[in-house]
């Protein structure tokens, strides 16, 4: 052979084991990744060649067929999701922290009571002081001193009342509670079933109190005789508050989210108005009265707000109870 027949030869055989080699590697090549070339597969995509199977892995989802020049994939859940909720844990931890921010002014009494419960529930150590300066406050309101004893029960189980503190309530959402939250030293008056059943049947601040008097009563481990039906009723038409009507944020919503998550029945608050709550809070770490209107942050809205989120947040089987327990 001539010199060009033998350099003719030569390429040839290299190019016959070439092809032989890629077309055996190509065959037993197993959960090998190239880049996505496939048009039909948007995004940065992974396809996995196995045992003459496709399977393209785009952004946690993925599907797996035979390779056809025509077929298109079928894009699936990889994982399925399980989040109830849009809002990320951090937003979720950014928001309570802002609402927590927010209470180093000077809250109305009332609102100390509520902050005394999340440190005892919560840990909230920010809130320690909080029985502390709801003292202060009775001390520099003589005038709502018997109101202020009566209620201080929530935040100190042996709290002294003094004479005629009891016959300063006369507000009828406080006519509700007050027997509640007494019932272990008092007993309920005769007619307070029929009296708690009215109140839920109002509906709005009334039914959330007749729900928060539930919680109080149980709490104190008294007796009471009502309806068939009459608790799932109570849950269901506070629930019904948060669900209903125009999708904003308002202070009855948050009263009806707080106390379901108060009673045990946190379950019964659709996760998408949590998400909403946490959209709608205020720069100032507050909330307004209602999201549909323009308006400053609302000590009470807010802290039924935090009350909310933090249960939220820090979700438990059980939970020290609302109402101060008795000195071991």
């Amino acid at each position: 052979m001539n010199r060009k027949t033998l350099k003719f030869v030569a390429i040839l055989t290299i190019a016959v084991i070439l092809g032989v080699t890629a077309y055996t590697n190509f065959h037993s090549v197993e959960n090998t990744k190239v880049e996505n070339s496939n048009p039909a597969v948007s995004g940065n995509s992974t396809v996995i060649i196995s045992n003459s199977t496709i399977t393209f892995i785009e952004n946690n989802t993925f599907t797996t067929s035979s390779p056809s020049p025509s077929s298109t994939p079928t894009l699936t859940p990889l994982i399925p999701t399980l989040r109830t909720s849009s809002s990320q844990p951090q937003d979720l931890q950014h928001a309570v922290t802002k609402a927590i921010s927010f209470f180093w002014g000077s809250p109305p009494s009332s609102i100390l009571l509520m902050l005394n419960v999340m440190c005892r529930r919560f840990g909230i150590v920010e809130f320690a002081d909080a029985l502390q300066r709801y003292d202060q406050a009775l001390t520099d309101n003589p005038q709502q001193a018997s109101l202020l004893r009566v209620f201080r029960r929530i935040a100190v189980y042996d709290n002294p009342l003094e004479a005629g503190d009891l016959q300063a309530v006369t507000d009828d959402i406080d006519r509700v509670t007050v027997p509640a939250l007494y019932c272990d030293r008092f007993g309920l008056p005769e007619d307070y079933p029929e009296h708690l059943q009215q109140a839920a049947n109002l509906g709005d601040y009334m039914l959330t109190h007749a729900l928060l008097a539930w919680i109080w009563i149980q709490e104190n481990g008294c007796n009471i005789s009502l309806p068939d039906g009459f608790v799932e009723d109570l849950y269901n038409a506070n629930a019904a508050l948060i669900h209903n009507g125009a999708g904003g944020v308002t202070d009855l919503k948050l009263e009806a989210a707080a106390f379901l998550y108060l009673a045990g029945q946190g379950a019964m608050v659709d996760p998408a108005f949590v998400d909403r709550v946490i959209v709608v809070q205020k720069i100032d770490g507050g909330w307004a009265p209602s999201s549909d209107t323009q308006g400053d942050s609302n000590w009470h809205t807010t802290v039924l707000a935090l009350m909310l989120l933090l249960h939220v947040e820090y979700p438990a089987d059980s939970y020290p109870p609302m109402l101060a327990s008795a000195s071991p």
